[in-house]
């Protein structure tokens, strides 16, 4: 498959699993879950916002971008691991970046340094 055919196909299941996960029923109706997409300069996020009693919840539970070919996941906050779903779907090891490790340590792990 070529690059711009492995992009595209990646931006695709990335939406997906962002929106599935914002459309979940919530655990508290209070807090909304925002996918924001941003599929021109490649960024996606999953925030979650809103108020419970009198505390305050903002916060992203993932952060994802396509740079180069790869995705690179900047922050997972999430119990699955969004690196395993994107295995699932067919994403190679070598092309997903664990951006929350520091250089240094993704060597040790499957997938890409950069």
């Amino acid at each position: 498959m070529a690059v711009e055919e492995s992009v595209e196909q990646y931006r695709q299941w990335i939406q997906q699993l962002l929106l599935e996960r914002a459309n979940r029923k919530p655990t508290f109706p209070e807090i909304e879950a925002q996918a924001v997409l941003d599929t021109e300069r490649d960024h996606y996020l999953l925030l979650h916002t809103g108020w419970k009693d009198n505390r305050r919840t903002h916060g992203c539970s993932l952060h994802l971008d396509i740079k180069n070919g790869k995705i690179w996941i900047q922050h997972d906050g999430t119990e699955i691991g969004i690196a395993t779903q994107l295995l699932e779907l067919g994403v190679p090891a070598e092309d997903i970046v664990l951006g929350f490790h520091s250089p240094n340590m993704r060597q040790y792990t499957e997938f890409a340094v950069d």
